[in-house]
């Protein structure tokens, strides 16, 4: 159970009623327990993130890399809560089940270029950001281009905050765990 309580989000006002209903359009309509908690103690912080995540859905990372990244980053942070949510997110973005678990577990899921950046997150997560110059290189080789760098950090940083979060709050699962 969520170690932080929120009031019940049917009586939200003003601006936490007003970033729930931006998040319900972002998620389809749904408001998880994540989101309900971050926005109910600061609706500003929410909103931000739903404006990051609104950056770098636009950008030119395929949904599939970013949910790759999201759960490697997840997965080594032990957040049960974003690894059912990404391996769930995962399978909606068309990753299957058997590719969700070989990422999960750091094997190679006979894509080149996936299985390159799962390395690399894992890498940056693994050493604190500190990359070698043959990572950067094997990445890039991959096929990841500069501007893309700059959108793989970003879904780690925004990662790790909902991890972080949720690991703090011990925020309820209301999405599916993942096997």
């Amino acid at each position: 159970m969520s170690r932080i309580s929120i009031p019940d989000v049917a009586s939200a006002t003003g601006a936490v009623a007003e970033v729930y209903s931006q998040t319900r359009k972002a998620t389809g309509g749904v408001l998880p327990n994540l989101f309900a908690a971050v926005g109910a103690l600061s609706p500003e912080i929410l909103k931000a993130y739903l404006n990051a995540e609104g950056v770098l859905g636009a950008g030119s990372l395929g949904t599939k890399d970013l949910e790759t990244i999201k759960l490697v980053v997840s997965e080594l942070t032990g957040c049960d809560y974003c690894v059912g949510a990404h391996v769930m997110l995962g399978k909606m973005a068309g990753l299957s089940p058997e590719v969700l678990k070989l990422i999960r577990a750091g094997k190679p899921t006979g894509e080149a270029k996936r299985d390159a950046l799962v390395r690399f997150v894992r890498v940056i997560q693994q050493t604190s950001g500190t990359i070698t110059a043959d990572e950067f290189t094997a990445v890039k080789k991959a096929g990841y281009a500069d501007t893309e760098m700059v959108e793989i950090t970003l879904a780690i940083a925004l990662t790790v905050f909902t991890n972080t979060f949720n690991r703090v709050n011990d925020t309820t699962l209301d999405v599916p765990r993942a096997d």
